[in-house]
C-alpha cells in the first residue's frame, strides 16, 4: 500500500501537523472551518425549532463531518511513528471525542432514556476545543500556566483559608433569619462577595457584617488580578525566549522546537 512508504508518510505527517508549509497551512485552514461549521451545526440542533424542522438536513451534515473527522483521525495515526502516543495524547483523545458521540449514538436505542443520547450527541461540542491546536500562542499559554500551576495552587490555599475565616466571621455577626444558617453558608456568601460577583442573595443586616463585607470587595479587587500577574510573568519568560515554530516531532507530534533544532526535546527523535 502506498501508506507504507516512508516518503509517503512523512509528507503526510508534514501536512497534517506542521503549518510552515503551504499544504499545512492549507489543511489547517480547511479543518478549521469544519471544526467550526461541525459545532455551529451542534448548537442550532439543540435549537428545538430548528430541529424539527431541519432534522434529516442536521443529521446529513453530522454524518459528513463524522466521517471526514473519522479519515483526518486515521490518517493522524498512520502518519506518525508512534500511534499510541498520539493516541493516549490530549489532541488525540480530543481527536476521537470529536467523532466518537455519532457513532454511539447508533447503539442507542428508542428504549434507552432520551437523555443519554442528548449527552451523547452534545458531547460533539468537544469538537471545539480542537481548535486551540490552530492558535500557536496557546502553546505558550499552556506552557506558561504548566510553569506557574505551583504558584497558583498555594495562591488558591492561601484564598481557601481566607474564605473559611472571612465565612466563619459572617457567621458570628449575623443571625440566621438574614440567611447566615450555617458556616459553608457563610463561607458560600464569602467566595461570592470575595470574587465581586455579588448575586445579593444573601446580605448583611447589621453594621459590623457591613463593615466586613467591604473590606472583603476591596481584598476581592487586589486578590482578582494575582493569578493574572503570575501567568502574564510565565508568558513574557516564554515569549522572550528562544522562537519556535510548527515543526512537529514525526514519533510523538508534539511541538514547540527552536528553529534550528535538530532533535525533538520531548523524545529525542529527529526532527
Amino acid at each position: 500500500m502506498e501508506s507504507d512508504n516512508p516518503s509517503f508518510k512523512q509528507k503526510l505527517q508534514e501536512i497534517i501537523f506542521e503549518a510552515d508549509t503551504p499544504s499545512g497551512k492549507r489543511f489547517d485552514i480547511l479543518l478549521f472551518w469544519a471544526i467550526g461549521l461541525s459545532v455551529l451545526v451542534v448548537t442550532l440542533e439543540s435549537v428545538p425549532s430548528f430541529r424539527e424542522k431541519y432534522s434529516a438536513l442536521f443529521r446529513t451534515v453530522e454524518w459528513f463531518f463524522t466521517v471526514l473527522f473519522t479519515v483526518e483521525y486515521i490518517l493522524r495515526i498512520d502518519s506518525v511513528k508512534k500511534p499510541l502516543k498520539y493516541i493516549f495524547s490530549f489532541y488525540g483523545i480530543i481527536d476521537l471525542l470529536s467523532i466518537l458521540p455519532t457513532f454511539l449514538g447508533l447503539y442507542v436505542g428508542t428504549t434507552h432514556s432520551i437523555r443519554v443520547i442528548r449527552v451523547l450527541r452534545l458531547l460533539r461540542v468537544f469538537r471545539v476545543l480542537k481548535l486551540i491546536s490552530f492558535v500557536k500562542q496557546a502553546q505558550q499559554l499552556r506552557n506558561a500556566l504548566k510553569s506557574s500551576r505551583q504558584k497558583i495552587i498555594v495562591f488558591l490555599l492561601a484564598v481557601l483559608v481566607l474564605v473559611v475565616i472571612l465565612g466563619t466571621l459572617m457567621y458570628m455577626l449575623e443571625s440566621p433569619e438574614d440567611g447566615f444558617t450555617s458556616i459553608p453558608r457563610s463561607i458560600y456568601w464569602a467566595i461570592v462577595t470575595l470574587t465581586t460577583v455579588g448575586y445579593g442573595d444573601i446580605t448583611p443586616q447589621t453594621v459590623f457584617g457591613q463593615t466586613l463585607a467591604s473590606v472583603v470587595m476591596i481584598i476581592g479587587y487586589a486578590i482578582i488580578a494575582v493569578p493574572t500577574g503570575i501567568v502574564t510573568a510565565e508568558m513574557v519568560r516564554f515569549t522572550s525566549g528562544t522562537n519556535t515554530n510548527t515543526q512537529a516531532c514525526p514519533s510523538c507530534s508534539k511541538e514547540g522546537h527552536a528553529d534550528d533544532a535538530k532533535y525533538c526535546k520531548y523524545c529525542g527523535e529527529k526532527l
